[in-house]
């Protein structure tokens, strides 16, 4: 059986791994070991670089929906009746999305696929809003063979979290919710589980039409590990964002700060070629200042929704993911990796997404969503 790819599936599914340290052994899948996350203790860790690689549970960070997927990946400003946005950022769920039912497939690239089933229902006297869901990713069928390569049979490997929170607006513009994550592994013969939770804040001001929140998510640890009692560490981020819709044009625009905990997550890739300057010069080295930038905008998600018809019934929705497109993307071939576009539109009861992100030459993921309020079905 090949351990080694084994190994590789935390880090390919988000297309992310850097410069993983796989050891390819016979009985045992490696990964590089650290203890379970504390709160406060690593919130500002700023001496490791790479973070492709590094955790397990890595399909936590998968979009949780087609509106997601064609705003680059990550949305956690919109405040609106959509309940799938509840699962990055559970400060945002509220009354608008009572009974709201929802459902996103993904295809993704070689054979993988993930998804989100989700409901959401507002408790009126409590005035909390809470939700329920599962996400998933299947990573296939492999074949199972021995150290010499000859076929033993077939098996297959996948990864769920249910996932349970609630918010409640404690003030007029400011909401606050959280998440708890029940999240089970199974790769072959290997299998783990553990348990995470996020933290989030949300300000809104309805009459600006502005947001700004902070998300403290997957804070946890892996309780079973796949052997030896060596729990791994699962993806904790830090992440930031504000949103405005604009006064005089149907368009809002959302700008999200990742990895607020960690300021270095470039990856110095050995094998890189040389790039070349002006006057067929070669760039040998990189300044300060180009690699300081390039990490900065690492950070960064960059995305617009435009929104015509009198109830938003449709919707264009394009983003930009710089980090995605500088480890994605392959030196001297022009690729759109990085960029990613979709619409929605409602059709009759029914909202239905889809969503693209380019990831590489060698192809994309196709995300498809359906969505609708049962409360509608009773009118």
């Amino acid at each position: 059986m090949n351990k080694k790819l084994l190994s590789f599936l935390h880090c390919a599914i988000g297309g992310l791994c850097q410069k993983s340290k796989i050891k390819n052994q016979k009985s045992k899948i490696t990964h590089r070991l650290a203890p379970p996350f504390l709160l406060l203790a690593f919130a500002f860790n700023l001496s490791s670089a790479q973070i492709g690689g590094i955790n397990t549970y890595e399909f936590l960070n998968l979009s949780p929906s087609a509106r997601v997927s064609a705003l680059g990946g990550n949305l956690i400003t919109v405040r609106d009746d959509d309940a799938t946005l509840a699962l990055p950022n559970p400060s945002l769920l509220n009354e608008s999305m009572h009974q709201q039912l929802a459902f996103t497939h993904s295809f993704h690239v070689a054979g993988i696929s993930h998804g989100y089933a989700s409901y959401a229902h507002h408790f009126g006297k409590a005035g909390i809003t809470g939700h329920g869901g599962v996400q998933y990713v299947s990573y296939g069928t492999f074949d199972q063979t021995n150290e010499l390569g000859e076929e033993l049979g077939a098996f297959k490997a996948a990864e769920y979290a249910i996932n349970f929170g609630a918010a409640k607006q404690v003030y007029d513009r400011l909401a606050l919710g959280a998440n708890l994550k029940a999240i089970t592994s199974q790769l072959e013969g290997y299998s783990s589980f553990g348990l995470a939770a996020d933290l989030a804040g949300v300000y809104f001001d309805t009459s600006s039409n502005f947001t700004a929140t902070v998300v403290f998510r997957n804070i946890g640890s892996q309780l079973t590990a796949y052997q030896d009692d060596n729990p791994e560490p699962i993806p904790f981020e830090i992440q930031l964002g504000i949103s405005k819709r604009l006064r005089y044009l149907p368009f809002r625009f959302s700008i999200i700060y990742r990895h607020f905990n960690r300021w270095n997550i470039l990856y110095d890739d050995p094998n890189a070629e040389p790039s070349t300057l002006f006057f067929g010069e070669v760039d040998t080295e990189r300044s300060r200042s180009s690699i300081w930038f390039d990490n900065f905008f690492r950070h960064f998600v960059f995305n617009g929704e435009f929104l015509f018809g009198k109830k938003d019934n449709f919707r264009l929705r394009f983003g930009y993911n710089h980090f995605m497109r500088k480890e994605l993307s392959v030196d001297n071939f022009g690729s759109l990796a990085g960029f990613t576009f979709g619409a929605g539109i409602k059709v009759n009861r029914f909202r239905i997404d889809y969503g693209y992100s380019a990831f590489h030459l060698g192809g994309g993921l196709n995300h498809f969503g359906v969505s609708t309020n049962l409360q509608e079905f009773k009118r």
